[in-house]
């Protein structure tokens, strides 16, 4: 099997991303020869914040939980292929996800493979809540009173170090997304972990492949300026990385969706905040000079990344408990329904502040302008709209009362009868709520270990 060229395929780009999505990568990479790697990237901060308060409940439970759904359909065939898995699922508690991951390869049939653990973002544990208070949030923020978890981006040496031990699947909690495909390719060519173009490349490609199918046209789409050909099977992206850092960029066969230079350049562009400097625990990327070029059909070739070495710190996020947010909707629709949507506002208004609560409260009408108005609604002040139509009034509170919130919603369901002419389709939600900053640490502070399931 030949090293010149590594396949890297994405079946995930966030928790909760398509559970279909990488049986067809999957298929797609065992036609493939050289050496082949599937990864999953599942993990934002807040879901890695919510992910510690669950924990918190149950010390068995969180990791992904859509772990299950991703790896149930996919591990058997990978395993028989020889296609390795690398994924950050582990979020909170990357143990318990290798037992779930091995206990899934006895259902389906594959006992065998290993399933190796990454461990050492959980930095609370090692600096203690003292020692991460000391530390300036990068945003500004103050950090709240109870301290749910902070944890660092590790980078990919840890990853290329469980693959060189032999594993077939490797579990992370926090890492950096690039990291995920950056890992595979300092195994499998033995990169130096100072050679920055090399890694440059190789975290490119992985920023390329973290959000799955942003980059094979889905978020990408829009009807009648940037068409995409049957996005509702669109397929999932594939790298080829060589040895030497060259990147093409392709995606499943026989699959909806596209890649093409515009689908390559967004992405490429996506939470990028300085194109010269995009900071990594592994190196700092500088895509000015980078071009792309098709090659064929849905086949883009990236050349240019450039690398400097990486940074002093390493980024790691501060959760903290963020109380409750409850939220209530109710529409009004056909003649005069604006008036009677706003009317619905200003009752809800009034009898918020009957309640007394100084919980910070926002309301909505959705319809005009609600995603860009400010809390004080001046956008939709200062347009005229149609006063027929459908409307629905939302209005959003946080507190860490979690009475209050829920009073505040029964105010909503109680416009029925209470509110004005033709309201209806209420909902209503209560959920837990964590607060996130980030703080900069010293590589020093930060030890990873590789272990192995059967041995956690």
């Amino acid at each position: 099997m030949s090293k010149d060229t590594v396949y890297i395929g994405c079946g995930a780009g966030f928790s909760g991303d398509r559970f279909d999505a990488a049986g067809p990568v999957v298929e797609t990479l065992a036609r493939r020869d050289g050496p082949r790697y599937l990864i999953f990237e599942a993990l934002a901060e807040r879901t890695l914040a919510i992910a510690q308060k669950i924990k918190m409940l149950d010390p068995d439970t969180g990791y992904s939980p859509f772990l299950e759904e991703y790896v149930r359909p996919i591990l058997k065939r990978a395993s028989d292929t020889g296609v390795r898995i690398v994924s950050n699922f582990g979020a909170a508690n990357p143990s318990a996800a290798a037992r779930k991951i091995m206990e899934i390869a006895r259902e389906v049939g594959c006992p065998d493979i290993k399933v190796a653990v990454i461990s050492g973002d959980d930095i609370l544990s090692v600096m203690g809540e003292d020692g991460i208070r000391a530390h300036d949030t990068i945003e500004g923020l103050e950090m709240g009173e109870d301290l749910v978890a902070a944890n660092v981006y590790l980078g990919a040496e840890p990853i290329r170090d469980a693959l060189a031990a032999g594993a077939d699947v490797v579990v992370v909690g926090r890492c950096t997304d690039p990291a995920l495909v950056l890992g595979p390719l300092l195994h499998e060519f033995g990169w130096a972990l100072d050679d920055w173009q090399k890694l440059a490349c190789g975290t490119l490609a992985g920023h390329l492949l973290e959000c799955g199918a942003q980059v094979t046209g889905s978020y990408f789409a829009d009807p009648g300026y940037k068409d995409v050909p049957n996005l509702a099977q669109v397929g999932y992206p594939i790298a080829e990385v060589g040895r030497d850092g060259s990147l093409i960029v392709t995606k499943a066969e026989g699959t909806g969706g596209m890649v093409s230079a515009r689908t390559v350049k967004e992405q490429m562009l996506y939470e990028i905040h300085d194109p010269s400097a995009y900071l990594t625990p592994d190196v700092i990327l500088d895509i000015t000079g980078v071009s792309v070029e098709e090659i064929g059909p849905d086949r883009v070739r990236v050349v240019g990344a450039a690398g400097k070495p990486r940074p002093e710190t390493l980024k790691a996020t501060v959760s903290f408990d963020g109380g409750w947010l409850g939220e209530a909707e109710i529409s009004y629709a056909g003649p005069n329904a604006l008036a009677r949507a706003e009317l619905a506002v200003n009752v809800l208004k009034e009898r918020c502040s009957m309640l007394g609560t100084n919980s910070p409260l926002r309301f909505d009408i959705i319809g005009t302008l609600s995603t860009h108005d400010g809390v004080d609604g001046a956008l939709r002040a200062s347009r005229e709209f149609s006063g027929d139509g459908d409307y629905r009034v939302r209005v959003a509170s946080q507190s860490f009362d979690k009475e209050t919130v829920k009073r505040i919603n029964f105010e909503v369901l109680a416009l029925y009868c209470a509110g004005p002419a033709g309201g209806g389709g209420v909902r209503q939600d209560v959920t837990g709520q964590v607060h996130t900053a980030s703080i900069l640490v010293d590589r020093d502070r930060v030890h990873t270990n590789v272990s192995f399931a059967e041995h956690v």
